[in-house]
């Protein structure tokens, strides 16, 4: 089938799009690999939504007149006949002609009636889809002319119900029973023998979806879209982007989750944690089904008096739910709201909308973790997939199957399943008993490997002198001595019998009582008795809350200063004498040790999850260490103290599981806007999964902005006539600081509105930026341009861009005296990637320096020794000195490239400086 000559478009399309979406046409005809690169500004999302909504609905209009005429009875085609006489001897290849004329027959009136069933089901579903969106669009004229006369709407109330909603407001998740807590029966004895029974709530994902069959028509498989990018805001984006396509009306589009964005369970959502709202809802499915298979009275009972629920109360308007998706192309924000209106689960209702859609928007994860995929509903065999920014993706997929685990996560799971061990010993299968004194066992061989011992406190001195180095799977198990333990029958022990999900209920049931199992500090009690006023301390306490009842409770306002008692406060000041002595406590540990321990170097543990288990990352690490011994290195970080010790898996190779991808689906398009070195990207991944070169198509588009709209200049000396390096060695010197502020506030001087400074780390731009403010320069800069810093955390991110946006808008092109904003912001930070810097946001790029990664990394050294090793050598280079380079290009690349998205500059041509 050839492309057409016009595609449908909101606009007239460029040439490049055009261009764009006929190669996608083809590509997606053909069943290839397609490796698309369009510029920023280029309008690459509308071309990859209509290109191939285009294709599909023409794929999808062929195969219906295909059916059409085979339920006429109009046309037959030969093959199909070759294939049921074919089908009728395989199954009687003896039988008299008669009989094999009756079964072709027989079956071809089985065929007839199948599809003619099918047709009247998506004839149905469709009126069923079309009224819908009738009612859509009568509900939103009524809310337009409500809106007109001042009347409240239904869409108003539902938003004034979404922000009161308040999950941090309400009170503790609610208590789970004893029973729940301990770990499915398990029998592994019987692995090499019977069947292997599996456990009640295995794979309760696919609850629902495995209940729905797939696409069809009239017994053709018909191929669906699954679209997936990084972000979920860039998926939000995305379909917007359908929202305003002319396949906006009719296209059935679904969104994909996590738990975490579509939840609306307000007793599940406060939970807060992704892991810990996916196990309770797990269990509440699990509740639902013991539930309703003859649950005893006395638990009835029990959750009547708690006030607990059976199952989750929005599990049951699913299927209506579902169409309600299908009707309407809708982001993950409305599908929230929709479903807190049906009263319906928008994560299961999502997935049980899979089957019928014909898009499919969906996050790396969901798509890229095969384990993610399968519960998820995903099949790829027959379909396409499109992977949006895709220059990252050789990344992307090796820090998905890279983990890594620190040593105070591995002491605090030891000390965890020790207690829950102990406590349910009694009560548990001597099957569970003895899996369980194996992970005990590989754990404190972990421990062991990191220069710790089991049952110490983690901060701990290790022994052994502090190194970093890197072993094979199979060197790091025998170092470890684990050699002798199948790690196999482990991981498949931790999948059946959910003991990280019990483990993390056990804990956050009883908290504080599950404490770190450590050796007494006598350390601490020789210098200053800093140890022994402590344990004076929590003594009184424990005796101070037995003769109150323990109902008192500190008041927070109570510690802010010296005032006036109030006749309500507690006639015992013993609290104020506590806090006193606390304080003394912390003041002799912090001097007998010189530091303040909360403060110590080296990798800490965030105190939010303290509570939890962290016992899912010791499993997702045992799953790593049963890949193949040649395609991932274990990483032994050993330092001075277990708590600032790691191991971490580094998968080597990413084509490993992206090859099931690429083999099963009809077609893969990997789009982004600099895909370049395309050679690297085909080497590493596509042909190392096995990916045979003649099904590889590419397309490389220009730009649309002309060239005399640019002006690259590179910088070989500052203002002052000295020569400019910002390699690693030189970047520290102070020189360099100043005539890189000379630089800037020349440019700040002359360039309008926007400009962009991009470091090549977090630490160089911290101590620049503490230079140019020590030095005056900050000063300097502020005259014209008003000054602000990417920050290190996401949340903030959109509040820094929306004022600098804001500031680079309110001035406009005035002369005096502030003329714009400037962005310090890092190489391969959050605004370095996803975010146009458009018109005015970005007149101006400066990039300091060159970001080579560290070569002394030891991962990054095994991956170039890998690559070497691995890969055909090129030219004059090694291919890891070539990824080396790359790494760097790549991220200038993608950095400068947010800025190239500018029309006609009425005021000049925008300019990229690189110093």
């Amino acid at each position: 089938m050839d492309p057409p000559a016009e595609f449908p478009f909101p606009f007239k399309p460029y040439d490049i799009q055009k261009g764009f979406m006929t190669r996608l046409y083809q590509t997606l005809e053909e069943g290839k690999v397609g490796i698309f690169e369009s510029p920023t500004g280029t309008g690459k999302s509308l071309s990859l939504i209509c290109g191939a909504l285009k294709w599909l609905q023409d794929h999808e209009d062929r195969q219906r007149r295909e059916v059409e005429e085979i339920l006429d009875g109009a046309k037959q085609s030969p093959s199909s006949e070759q294939n049921k006489n074919d089908s009728a001897k395989s199954v009687l290849p003896a039988a008299p002609d008669w009989v094999q004329q009756f079964a072709k027959k027989r079956e071809a009136e089985e065929k007839t009636l199948k599809s003619r069933e099918e047709q009247e089901a998506i004839v149905k579903r469709e009126a069923r889809l079309e009224e819908i969106r009738k009612n859509n669009r009568a509900k939103f004229f009524n809310n337009k002319r409500k809106r007109k006369e001042g009347e409240k709407t239904e869409e108003g109330e539902e938003e004034l119900a979404m922000l009161k909603d308040d999950p941090s407001a309400d009170g503790p998740a609610e208590k789970q029973e004893d029973e729940e807590l301990l770990v499915d029966d398990y029998r592994s004895d019987e692995e090499d023998g019977a069947k292997q029974t599996s456990s009640v709530d295995d794979k309760e994902e696919e609850v629902h979806i495995t209940k729905f069959p797939r696409r069809s028509l009239g017994g053709v498989f018909v191929p669906q879209i699954y679209y997936c990018s990084r972000t979920h805001s860039q998926l939000a984006q995305f379909v917007r982007e359908v929202q305003k396509s002319p396949f906006g009306k009719d296209v059935r589009v679904v969104s994909l989750g996590s738990r975490q964005n579509l939840c609306i369970n307000d007793s599940v959502r406060k939970l807060g944690s992704s892991h810990l709202i996916n196990d309770r809802c797990l269990e509440m499915q699990n509740n639902k089904k013991k539930g309703g298979k003859g649950d005893d009275a006395e638990r009835k009972q029990k959750r009547k008096r708690k006030g607990e629920s059976a199952g989750c109360p929005f599990h049951q308007h699913i299927p209506t739910y579902s169409d309600e998706v299908l009707a309407e192309v809708r982001d993950i924000e409305q599908l929230v709201v929709k479903g807190r209106k049906m009263e319906a689960c928008p994560y299961y209702g999502t997935r049980y909308s899979i089957p019928a859609a014909q898009l499919v928007a969906l996050p790396y994860n969901t798509l890229l973790h095969r384990h993610t995929r399968e519960v998820s509903g995903i099949r790829l065999a027959g379909n396409v997939v499109i992977i949006d920014e895709a220059h990252n993706l050789v990344d992307t997929i090796t820090g998905i199957h890279s983990v890594e685990i620190t040593g105070g996560q591995i002491a605090r799971a030891y000390s965890q399943l020790t207690q829950y061990s102990q406590r349910y010993k009694s009560r548990l299968l001597a099957t569970n008993l003895r899996y369980i004194k194996q992970i005990l066992h590989v754990l404190k061989h972990f421990i062991l490997c990191l220069g710790g011992k089991a049952g110490q406190s983690p901060d701990e001195p290790s022994t052994g002198s502090p190194k970093v180095h890197l072993q094979t799977i199979n060197d790091f198990l025998f170092t470890a001595g684990m050699d002798n333990i199948n790690l196999f029958k482990i991981q498949r022990y931790c999948e059946k019998s959910h003991i990280s999900r019990k483990l993390n209920g056990f804990v956050e049931k009883y908290q504080p009582s599950v404490t770190l199992h450590t050796a007494p500090d006598t350390k601490t009690d020789t210098v200053g008795g800093a140890s022994s006023v402590s344990k004076f301390l929590q003594q009184i306490k424990q005796g101070n809350q037995q003769q109150t009842g323990g109902t008192q409770q500190s008041d927070p306002a109570s510690s802010a200063g010296p005032h006036e008692e109030s006749p309500h406060q507690s006639s015992s000041p013993f609290m104020h004498i506590e806090a006193f002595l606390l304080a003394l406590t912390n003041t002799l540990t912090t001097d007998s040790s010189g530091t303040d321990p909360a403060s110590s170097a080296g990798p800490q543990e965030e105190s939010p999850h303290q509570s939890s288990s962290p016992f899912m990352h010791i499993e997702a690490f045992l799953l790593a260490l049963t890949n193949t011994d040649k395609d991932g290195r274990v990483v032994i970080n050993k330092q001075a103290r277990l708590n600032q010790s790691s191991l971490r898996f580094l998968l080597l190779n990413p084509a490993l599981h992206f090859r099931e991808i690429v083999q099963q689906a009809r077609a893969v398009i990997m789009a982004g806007g600099t895909m370049q070195p395309v050679s690297e990207f085909k080497e590493h991944l596509l042909f190392a999964a096995g990916v045979e070169p003649e099904r590889i198509t590419e397309f490389s588009c220009g730009h649309v902005i002309p060239g005399c709209n640019l002006l690259p200049v590179v910088l070989g000396s500052g203002p002052a006539g000295g020569a400019v390096d910002f390699s690693y060695e030189h970047r520290n010197k102070e020189y360099m600081m100043v005539e890189l502020g000379r630089v800037l506030v020349n440019l700040c001087n002359l360039v309008p509105a926007g400009v962009c400074v991009f470091f090549p780390s977090y630490e160089y731009e911290r101590q620049v930026y503490k230079f140019f403010e020590d030095s005056g320069v900050l000063k300097r800069l502020a005259v014209r341009k008003q000054v602000f810093r990417e920050p290190k955390k996401a949340s903030q991110v959109d509040q820094v861009l929306s004022d600098y946006s804001k500031c680079i808008q309110a001035q406009g092109y005035k002369a005096m005296p502030l003329t714009g904003a400037l962005l310090f912001s890092v190489v391969g930070g959050k605004m370095s990637e996803g975010i146009n810097f458009s018109d005015d946001l970005g007149r101006c790029v400066v990039m300091v320096g060159l970001p080579y990664p560290n070569i002394k990394s030891p991962e990054l050294k095994e991956k170039m020794d890998y690559l070497d090793v691995t890969m055909p050598r090129a030219t004059g280079k090694s291919p890891g000195q070539i990824h080396y380079e790359n790494l760097c290009m790549k991220a200038v690349n993608q950095s400068i490239g947010l800025d190239l998205n500018l029309p006609v500059s009425p005021v000049g041509a925008p300019a990229v400086w690189c110093t």
